[in-house]
């Protein structure tokens, strides 16, 4: 296994202190960097895990956080947090600003070369960092289709990936077909893959506390979203280049 190093970092943003996760490949030169966003619930381990998974593959990772810190195990409390900050794009994008400026401030980092993923509201903080203009080399969302004010997203410059369960309720079938309109109407380099049979947060291992209705946890899918993840990485922004 490559040998990585990881640390916190703490930055400002949304009237909070975030800490996020660094994770950084063996080395002293510059390479490509990925903003890697969680789902509603917060940092956890799971991204930051991920985040160490990307610094093996050579890039510099940073799992960054949407709470302050904090993981919200209460499904009303997430979604009290989450969904008055779904509904507000400038809020997505002053967290994941932010969060990028502190990955941008680590010396490893090639500015220029830099991709967001994203996993339910840390994915939509990576499709508005899109909408507004940001320069990425990709944009990867899994279960945050999250459709953006009218002609902002014509400002996203570089392939958008997006992967979503067959069975979410959270995402059905018409908010998946307006995502996609959006994306087509904007002339974005897109994909769309749907796992058959798969619920929202499919990805996402099972947890110990109660979730919002309709999550559930699909193993070969959640193996097969990783891969498709790293598939778009390899193509957009290789290692090597």
């Amino acid at each position: 296994m490559t040998t990585i190093t990881t640390r916190t970092v703490e930055y400002q943003a949304d009237g909070l202190t975030m800490i996020g996760h660094l994770a950084l490949p063996a080395g002293i030169d510059r390479r490509p960097a990925v903003l890697l966003g969680p789902e509603g619930m917060g940092l956890s381990d799971v991204e930051r895990r991920r985040a160490d998974s990307l610094a093996e593959l050579g890039y510099v990772a940073l799992a960054f956080d949407i709470h302050g810190g904090r993981y919200l195990g209460d499904p009303e409390e997430m979604l009290a947090r989450c969904l008055p900050l779904l509904d507000d794009p400038e809020r997505m994008r002053d967290i994941g600003h932010a969060a990028l400026d502190a990955l941008r401030a680590e010396p490893r980092v090639a500015p220029d070369r830099i991709a967001a993923v994203g996993y339910g509201t840390g994915g939509a903080i990576a499709l508005e960092l899109g909408r507004d203009g940001v320069d990425l080399r990709a944009i990867g969302t899994v279960n945050g289709l999250i459709t953006g004010r009218p002609g902002e997203a014509a400002r996203i410059r570089c392939p958008v990936w997006a992967g979503v369960g067959s069975e979410d309720p959270v995402m059905p079938p018409a908010q998946r077909d307006a995502f996609t309109a959006e994306m087509q109407a904007a002339g974005v380099d897109w994909r769309l893959v749907v796992y058959g049979g798969a619920l929202h947060a499919f990805h996402h291992p099972t947890v110990d506390h109660p979730t919002v209705p309709g999550v559930g946890h699909h193993p070969r899918h959640a193996e097969r979203a990783w891969h498709d993840v790293v598939n778009l990485l390899a193509e957009c922004l290789p290692v090597t280049e």
